[in-house]
């Protein structure tokens, strides 16, 4: 499952500089899928979404720091749980019930996102 953060946030930012794929921003913030990643140009995602990596995607929230789920691997292949959880003093980065995926899936997204890591 991706992580997602709940309105629960106080926009502490604990959260942002620990993940390591980059998936985590400010609310309001437009977002890459080249941010932080190895990615560039024109890539189908895992999920077979065609993208151009370098283009600005629509900020997720307004308001309070959220996650890409297409960037979110719960931290597989970093470490052993999601460091935004770890990090969070109001515990209000939770798995995303609605985005169900697996440890393979997870760990194939990372490799992706990071072919050198």
């Amino acid at each position: 499952m991706a992580i997602i953060i709940t309105d629960e946030c106080i926009n502490c930012g604990a959260c942002e500089p620990e993940c390591p794929n980059t998936a985590i921003y400010e609310g309001a913030d437009e977002w890459r899928y080249s941010d932080g990643t190895s990615l560039s140009g024109d890539v189908v995602l895992p999920s077979g979404k065609a993208v151009n990596a370098d283009d600005v995607q629509v900020p997720i929230s307004d308001e309070i720091y959220y996650i890409s789920p297409d960037k979110c691997t719960e931290c597989m292949g970093f470490h052993e749980e999601p460091q935004c959880a770890a990090v969070c003093p109001v515990d209000c980065c939770v798995p995303d019930e609605d985005i169900v995926e697996t440890e393979e899936e997870l760990l194939g997204k990372q490799k992706f996102m990071h072919p050198e890591e």
